[in-house]
């Protein structure tokens, strides 16, 4: 690099999870179709975020991304005053399709049909019949990253999106393999973030940061749970 030339600036990319959906609550398989945003929790978990990011000013945002799921939409949304962004909506960083037929599926009735989805097997196997497989998802969201960070490069870009995704851009950016040897338990409304460094790879700077949930419930009871 010559006297005269600066530095790229690095690339900040932070995820947030989406509040608690009103799926989860109903445990329903949420896809695209019957998604209908947050629950009464998840709106007080988006909330409390909101709050935190205008107190201390942690976060600066050139773009605000949601998926094309109403929860996650509904989570941008209430961020979108206090990063001073336009909510911009991109259908490749939604949760893995499950398909037309499941989509609104209780989850019980899908365990009677097809018995526990194992998330850890084979990437190409059909979890979800008539859905997306797990290599399908991971190439999509793959896909709009690579899209994502080289048209905004040296740009903190925000997306608010989805536990899946959240595992899926670890295993791109981390290079790590598409299913098995780690397991996260991304929470609602938590940030992960990864800044991009000179040599090309990416660091990941915090994972799963949820502090402003402090005193919150952890969850809404599930509809049909046993007390």
């Amino acid at each position: 690099m010559s006297a005269d030339q600066k530095p790229q600036a690095a690339t900040r990319l932070v995820l947030v999870r989406h509040g608690e959906s009103n799926a989860t609550v109903r445990r329903v398989i949420g896809g695209p179709r019957t998604c209908d945003g947050l629950s009464d929790l998840g709106r007080r978990q988006v909330e409390r975020l909101a709050t935190r990011l205008a107190e201390t000013c942690e976060i600066t945002a050139d773009r605000l991304v949601a998926s094309h799921y109403p929860r996650a939409i509904e989570t941008a949304e209430a961020l979108s005053a206090t990063l001073g962004r336009a909510v911009e909506i991109d259908a490749g960083f939604g949760e893995l399709d499950p398909g037309p037929e499941l989509d609104g599926m209780r989850f019980a009735d899908y365990v009677d049909r097809f018995g526990t989805p194992d998330w850890d097997g084979d990437p190409h196997a059909e979890v979800f019949p008539g859905g997306e497989t797990t290599a399908e998802f991971h190439l999509r969201v793959g896909a709009t990253l690579a899209r994502s960070v080289g048209e905004w490069s040296g740009q903190a870009i925000v997306v608010c999106c989805h536990g899946g995704v959240v595992d899926a851009v670890f295993r791109q950016l981390l290079d790590t393999p598409p299913t098995g040897h780690f397991e996260l338990h991304t929470r609602n409304t938590s940030l992960t973030e990864f800044v991009s460094t000179p040599s090309g790879r990416w660091r990941l700077s915090r994972y799963n940061d949820a502090a402003h949930l402090a005193g919150l419930p952890s969850e809404t009871p599930r509809v049909g749970a046993v007390s």
